[in-house]
């Protein structure tokens, strides 16, 4: 079956492509790029982590700036695409999680994409909204545990699910063990009985569960073998920050350009999550002990200790969306050493969706 003939819908639209543009923060996929790719026909998607980083006040208010963004970033997105399909990825790992996923319901979303940690009151937040919910999922045991407990507490189950595999970039829901256990025979294994926890709650509800695969499609053979899995579509993230439209800087679109398959490494984040990144020479020397002196802290992620980190993740992403890619983290999928020339987010879809392209 080909992907248009799926018929999906996100809510009350219907999603000609089924490609959700994964979310990217600090400041990767803002509303140009998810305005750009929805106009297409696809799931749009602005990060929300933060978003406010160019906010006049993010310095001394990292909260009120983020909220002003989440509203503007929407704005900037609906006009590029009135009648597209538009959400927000907010990690649930953030501080402030709940006023954000308000704020984006305000702005008018279509949906939230939620992983970095389980989404387990994404429901309340959005309760009296339109507003469609997506966990992230990477594991059987995290798809049983989240919709258990959304069933149990809330009688509601998700609208869509995000399946992220071990080839995604930036933060990974996987130990480092599982990384390197992980393969596509055995990663196949796992989806297949995540399908199975989700269609127990497809029978409970009496809807259909869209579900997503993600981490490494890089193309359509890559789609295809998403579909052959029984997904219904597919998240893609990596391929669509070397297009015009994608809010970066075009020094960081030149480092995936740029990039070896030897670059492409698998980092500890300073809040103790596994990720994927270039290697360069922030990254040397942080691989190396050093420690690197940081802004004052803005809040980011909960769990943060701001005086034991080796760095900080803000300063770092925010360098990245700037384009100083030599003091910066550079989160990336494991393909992105792929990127050839940057291309326009039409170009990109037309290559997923078609084998001759």
């Amino acid at each position: 079956m080909k992907l248009e003939e799926k018929g999906l819908r996100i809510g009350e639209k219907q999603l000609k492509v089924p490609i959700i543009q994964g979310g990217m923060g600090v400041g990767i996929s803002l509303g140009r790029l998810a305005g750009s790719v929805a106009k297409e026909g696809a799931v749009g998607i602005i990060s929300a982590a933060q978003i406010g980083y160019q906010e006049p006040e993010f310095d001394t208010d990292a909260r009120k700036a983020n909220l002003r963004a989440i509203e503007k970033e929407m704005e900037k997105a609906r006009a590029i695409s009135p009648d597209g399909i538009i959400g927000f990825n907010i990690m649930v790992a953030m501080r402030h999680y709940e006023d954000y996923v308000r704020e984006a319901v305000r702005a008018g979303a279509d949906l939230i994409i939620s992983g970095a940690g389980l989404p387990t009151e994404l429901p309340k937040y959005v309760a009296g909204s339109n507003v469609q919910i997506a966990p992230i999922v990477s594991t059987e045991k995290s798809a049983k545990v989240i919709l258990k407990y959304w069933d149990k507490k809330y009688q509601r189950t998700a609208d869509v699910l995000v399946i992220e595999g071990p080839s995604a970039g930036g933060h990974l829901g996987f130990t480092k063990e599982q990384i390197t256990y992980y393969d596509v025979e055995t990663y196949a294994g796992e989806i297949k009985k995540i399908k199975n926890v989700v269609r127990e709650y497809e029978e409970r509800y009496g809807k259909k569960i869209p579900l997503f695969l993600a981490g490494g499609i890089e193309n359509h053979s890559d789609v295809n073998r998403a579909l052959a899995l029984g997904m219904d579509g597919v998240q893609v993230a990596t391929r669509f920050v070397t297009t015009k439209e994608c809010d970066a800087d075009q020094r960081y679109k030149e480092a995936y350009l740029n990039a070896t398959e030897e670059d492409i490494v698998i980092v500890k984040s300073p809040v103790g999550m596994p990720g994927r990144a270039i290697l360069n020479s922030f990254m040397k020397k942080v691989m190396a002990g050093e420690q690197i002196p940081h802004s004052p802290c803005h809040g980011c992620i909960k769990n943060c200790r701001p005086q034991e980190i080796p760095y900080c993740i803000t300063d770092a992403l925010i360098a990245a969306a700037k384009g100083d890619i030599e003091h910066a983290l550079l989160f990336c999928g494991a393909y992105a050493y792929r990127a050839q020339k940057i291309e326009t987010v039409k170009e990109v879809i037309a290559s997923l969706m078609n084998p001759c392209v």
